[in-house]
């Protein structure tokens, strides 16, 4: 394993070469390491070691590591031949040569600094040691080379310096090191055996394969009235893997029951063809599984009875060919057809099959069955910034994890995409499908490391309990899918069981969504405007357009019932449009300079031509692009902040201004604000109310926003104002700009023109 032996036999030679190829991998690597490595220290010893031993000591270090690499390179390729000894040689004096510039460097420089110095080099050399640990662990000599070298330079010095201590962790690590290497090795060497075996394995049964169809499987077979094989043919021997003159006279169950010939433990079909010659009856194309000389194979048979000239039986003729391949393609096609290729846990069709199992055992034992559908949560982002493979890799995570969990009792598959399901066999016990639920959540919201990605998701779970939530599979399925959506809807990460109020629930949802998809159409969705006053003067500067619904079906919907279906179902995009164009036709007819402030959604921002929508808005009603702002909230940017901030510049381009709403409740972050040129930050109702009832917390909130704002030339707005002791008390602390009942509540378009024509004279009244 070391290579100080030369292996006798060639196979060894060939595993030795393996060992070898693979450190060429990890070449560029390790001279990244030494490089910076080297860049440290010199930068600790400059100033401290003559400068002539640092300017003699840097080349030796880089030729060593150039005569290291240089050698790899000539082994990448030693895996497609006969390695000699003489190579292995040869690259542990390669190593040998990286290794001693740095024990010199342990004995030498630091002669010349503090103890202190000696450690940190020493530190350095220990990073060193541990890459090669994990880079060269296919060849551990490569490792113990630089590991004894670089370790007995570093026992040395703080022998010298009298450092017991540092002496004994210094030949603990670098035994450490030497050891775990050499069981990494082990286990290097062990797979490449196993893999050498496995492909011998596969030329021999290729080989035989090739055999069989170059002369043809069908074979003759005859026995007599005993059973006994009679007139052996050539190919049927051959197919039995023996001599013809060898299995005359033998039995023919026996010939081909191999080792459960003695136990008796025959298989099910083997019974059956046993049974078929003592009736002496007739059967064609029967599927038999034998172990014959080249292992257990699977042949159809075909056999009728032989009578002389006087209707005597005398014995049995068939044919019989192997039909192996053709069984396991079957098998495989069976397999595929329940199975999901990914994850290999049962696909949705076995799910299904084990749901409608485990409700006829319900019904048949008066127990009770349970149905958990399984989302994850936050997947699809891993996917959008990750890629596809690595989403793949955690779902199989993800499927190992679930099998850990499951008993005889549960059965996990996966539905498809980032769905998987739980049948749970028997749920008499009421509490055992809540715990089981809260088991995986917890299992599946602890990190995964994937390709040196550590990436966390969650879990979201909705059950069924069969047959109180539904007696069909149908209805099981659909029950615990209404209580998954109510388990995400509530922020995710938990489990929530089904109640018959969600199926009202989920009808409602479903009526409301058809009518909201007609709304604009019906003129249902009108706009009502509240007021922003500037905080001192208190004369309104701006409306911002909030978009109302008067549905003649479902009469008043609030927005917060309507707007996150709209999302959803990304209605929101069509809405938003409209709302945009009408509230620049509203605000046209209001005096200049004051502006209109329309939200906009995420979906509807990322969506293409977002800039093309605003253009036709402000073209089509005349308003100037300065008197339109645009309110966005940071959730936009989480999803796809590039297509996001693009799209925000190109409104900016045409000299509208851009507000960020909800500054603080959410994803806030310093970054959006230095990316993009903010007009205004909307300080959250919910500081300005925490601040009224006098948070500390709300009040460093408001005061660091109002900070910031100003360093950044920004205006601030404080949202939720309803009284005048709070319109002073946002004065005083300094926002530009107020919002809230005490200015104003929400008013038709009519009134709002009202006011802002009034707002050129005084100010507006509470």
């Amino acid at each position: 394993m070391l290579g100080l032996k030369q292996p006798a036999q060639g196979s060894y030679l060939h595993i030795r070469a393996l060992q070898y190829a693979a450190l060429y991998k990890g070449s560029r690597i390790r001279l990244a390491g030494h490089a910076l490595a080297t860049l440290i220290t010199v930068g600790l010893f400059f100033g401290k070691v003559p400068t002539f031993f640092l300017a003699a000591w840097i080349p030796l270090v880089s030729v060593g590591q150039w005569n290291a690499a240089r050698i790899d390179r000539a082994l990448a390729k030693a895996d497609h031949r006969i390695m000699t000894h003489s190579e292995v040689r040869r690259h542990s004096g390669g190593v040998a040569g990286a290794a001693l510039p740095w024990a010199f460097a342990l004995l030498g420089f630091t002669w010349f600094g503090d103890p202190f110095d000696g450690v940190v080099l020493w530190c350095l050399v220990a990073m060193l040691i541990a890459g090669s640990a994990l880079l060269m662990s296919s060849a551990p000599m490569a490792t113990f080379i630089f590991a004894l070298l670089t370790g007995a330079a570093a026992i040395v010095y703080f022998a010298l310096h009298l450092q017991i201590y540092l002496v004994a962790g210094v030949a603990g690590f670098v035994f450490t090191s030497c050891y775990g290497t050499i069981h990494v090795s082990r286990t290097f060497l062990a797979a490449q055996i196993a893999e050498a075996g496995v492909a011998e394995k596969a030329e021999v049964v290729s080989l035989l394969l090739r055999e069989f169809e170059e002369n043809e499987a069908d074979w003759l077979w005859q026995v007599d009235t005993n059973r006994r094989i009679r007139s052996a043919s050539p190919r049927f021997a051959y197919a039995l893997g023996r001599d013809a003159g060898e299995i005359e006279g033998i039995s023919f169950i026996k010939l081909v029951a191999g080792s459960a010939w003695d136990s008796g433990q025959f298989a099910p079909s083997l019974h059956d063809l046993a049974e078929r010659l003592k009736r002496r009856e007739s059967f064609s194309n029967l599927l038999v599984q034998v172990e014959v000389g080249s292992g257990r194979r699977w042949w159809e048979i075909s056999g009728t009875p032989m009578r002389d000239d006087k209707g005597n039986f005398v014995g049995f003729r068939g044919v019989g060919s192997d039909v192996t391949e053709q069984r396991e393609s079957s098998e495989k096609i069976a397999y595929l057809a329940r199975y999901d290729t990914l994850t290999g846990l049962p696909n949705r069709l076995m799910v299904t099959e084990s749901l409608k199992e485990a409700l006829r055992y319900s019904e048949q034992w008066r127990t009770r069955c349970a149905f958990l559908m399984i989302d994850l949560d936050r997947f699809k982002a891993v996917n959008d910034s990750l890629g596809h493979q690595i989403g793949d890799q955690m779902l199989a995570q993800v499927s190992q994890r679930l099998e850990l969990l499951a008993t005889e009792n549960e059965m996990c598959g996966r539905l498809g995409g980032d769905e998987f399901a739980v049948v749970i066999r028997d749920a008499s016990d009421r509490g055992a499908v809540d715990r089981f639920a809260h088991k995986v959540i917890d299992a599946l919201s602890q990190p995964y490391v994937i390709e040196n990605n550590t990436l966390y998701i969650g879990a979201s779970v909705g059950s069924a309990i069969g047959p109180r939530d539904g007696d069909s599979v149908e209805m099981l399925m659909r029950n615990a899918d209404l209580a998954l959506y109510r388990a995400k809807d509530e922020g995710g990460g938990d489990h929530c069981k089904f109640e018959p109020t969600l199926h009202a629930e989920a009808e409602e949802r479903r009526k409301l969504e058809s009518a909201l998809r007609f709304a604009t159409a019906k003129d249902e969705l009108l706009l009502n405007f509240q007021p922003v006053v500037d905080a001192n003067s208190e004369q309104v500067v701006s409306f911002e357009a909030l978009v109302r619904w008067q549905s003649e079906e479902h009469g008043f919907v609030r927005p917060d019932k309507f707007i996150p279906l709209a999302e959803d179902t990304r209605l929101i995009v069509p809405i938003g449009e409209w709302v945009l164009r009408e509230a620049c036709r509203q605000a046209v007819l209001w005096p200049d300079p004051i502006k209109v402030a329309v939200n906009v959604s995420g979906e509807q921002l990322l969506e293409p031509g977002f800039a093309s929508c605003v253009v036709r808005a402000l073209s089509d009603s005349g308003l100037p692009a300065q008197r339109l702002e645009v309110e966005v909230t940071e959730s936009i940017f989480v999803r796809d902040a590039q297509i996001a901030r693009q799209a925000l510049e190109e409104v900016m381009a045409l000299g509208c201004s851009i507000a960020l709403d909800d500054f603080g409740t959410g994803y806030s972050s310093l970054g959006y604000l230095r990316a993009l040129r903010f007009s205004t930050i909307k300080v959250d109702r919910s500081f300005v109310q925490g601040a009224a009832q006098k948070s500390p917390e709300s009040l460093a909130i408001i005061n660091a926003v109002v900070a910031m704002a100003k360093s950044l030339d920004m205006t601030t707005t404080a949202e939720g104002v309803e009284d005048a002791q709070q319109a002073a008390m946002i004065r005083d602390m300094g926002c530009t700009k107020i919002q809230g009942f005490y200015f104003g509540r929400p008013m038709p378009a009519a009134e709002a023109a009202v006011i802002a024509e009034r707002s050129k004279t005084g100010r507006v009244a509470a």
